[in-house]
């Protein structure tokens, strides 16, 4: 049986199976005699949902909120100045497509790449890498963003060898820290959270349990597919139910206990964690990855001297200040709360972060739908 058969065998889309479990869910959540809400810390969880239409499923006392797990959307704006500073230098940025129109202060990538700077876009780093090894003469830098599943790849990049003209300027995030974000909040009304299956592909679920004791909140690692994530939500729901802080492993075809352990050790041998700037949240505590020391000769905010004020321009977007997306990574307003969303702030003329990357809430919804009033629909 090939790759194709097996997928159609396993019918993770499977309509039937869907129905149950939606009525499963609905029977939980009435269980709970309450409200319950929830939370998931990835883009391509809200992506799944959004586009299989499954809020319309979810009884109308279940609120599942993105928060803030889109890795572009969080890169905070002097790290895309740094960028700008360096292909205005002169350096050959690569970096992921999403990155491009992600604002600074006061422009973009696409900014420099539009007034002939060069700058590049790349499906991974070790495509910047031969780009590097093609030019030997410039500086070539990979702006790198994501969390532990590119971090990676990033490690392995730079653990296999690179050029003498090869450098990263890291905006890696690292997931953990993402849950802490809304933890921590006072105002939180977040009682359980979804962890992302692939990240936790390479961390293990383990990892999650400190979290789920210290903050007495369960945590469940869900798959991507449309039954992944019912299946997930309905265990969620139950341990919220029953005020059991543990953590579940929905997603066994992939995730283990351990985690990755080979990818693990390159990641922690290149990367260490730091406090960092979260765009529109706040200094999250050991939220960033950063080239561990003895790399500093890849490292390029070791390496060169990076001047922001070459970012240069002094407009202002006074749409911005009535952008929404920080709250919205915060899990404390939704796409459609925001006043811009849709109108003044779209996928080709984005106001905020949220509505630039794919993995984005807002750019999400503005794709596929996904507004509140879905919820309870059929229910």
């Amino acid at each position: 049986m090939d790759a194709a058969d097996q997928a159609r065998e396993l019918k993770f889309r499977d309509p039937a199976r869907a129905r149950a479990l939606a009525e499963a869910l609905a029977r939980e959540v009435a269980a709970a005699g309450r409200p319950v809400e929830v939370m998931h810390v990835c883009g391509t969880h809200e992506q799944a949902i959004a586009r299989f239409g499954l809020r319309a499923a979810f009884p109308r006392d279940l609120h599942v909120i993105m928060g803030p797990g889109c890795p572009v959307c969080v890169t905070d704006t002097p790290e895309v100045d740094e960028a700008v500073a360096l292909a205005a230098a002169g350096a050959r940025v690569c970096t992921y497509g999403d990155m491009l129109r992600l604002p600074g202060a006061s422009r973009s990538l696409g900014d420099v790449q539009g007034e002939g700077g060069k700058v590049e876009v790349v499906y991974s780093v070790t495509q910047a890498v031969e780009i590097a090894r093609a030019r030997p003469a410039e500086d070539v830098v990979f702006f790198a963003s994501g969390f532990e599943t590119t971090a990676v790849a990033t490690a392995a990049a730079i653990l296999g060898g690179v050029p003498p003209n090869f450098s990263v300027l890291s905006a890696h995030k690292y997931v953990p820290a993402a849950m802490e974000v809304v933890a921590r909040l006072e105002d939180t009304k977040i009682e359980g959270y979804l962890a992302a299956g692939h990240a936790a592909t390479i961390t293990g679920w383990e990892i999650f349990v400190p979290f789920a004791r210290a903050t007495g909140s369960p945590v469940v690692v869900a798959g991507f597919e449309p039954l992944d994530v019912l299946a997930a939500l309905l265990e969620l729901v139950r341990l919220v139910r029953e005020e059991r802080p543990e953590v579940v492993n929905c997603y066994p075809r992939c995730v283990t206990r351990e985690g990755n352990r080979p990818a693990l050790e390159k990641l922690w041998k290149v990367f260490r964690v730091v406090d960092g700037d979260w765009r529109g949240i706040a200094r999250v505590p050991s939220g960033n990855l950063e080239l561990r020391p003895e790399w500093a000769a890849v490292d390029a905010r070791r390496r060169f001297r990076i001047d922001t004020a070459l970012v240069g321009g002094t407009a202002k977007n006074e749409l911005a200040d009535r952008c929404l997306c920080g709250l919205i990574m915060q899990a404390r307003k939704d796409p459609s709360d925001c006043e811009l969303f849709g109108k003044e702030c779209r996928p080709e003329a984005p106001v905020g972060a949220c509505m630039v990357s794919s993995e984005g809430a807002c750019r999400i919804w503005h794709a596929y739908g996904g507004a509140p009033d879905l919820r309870g629909v059929g229910a």
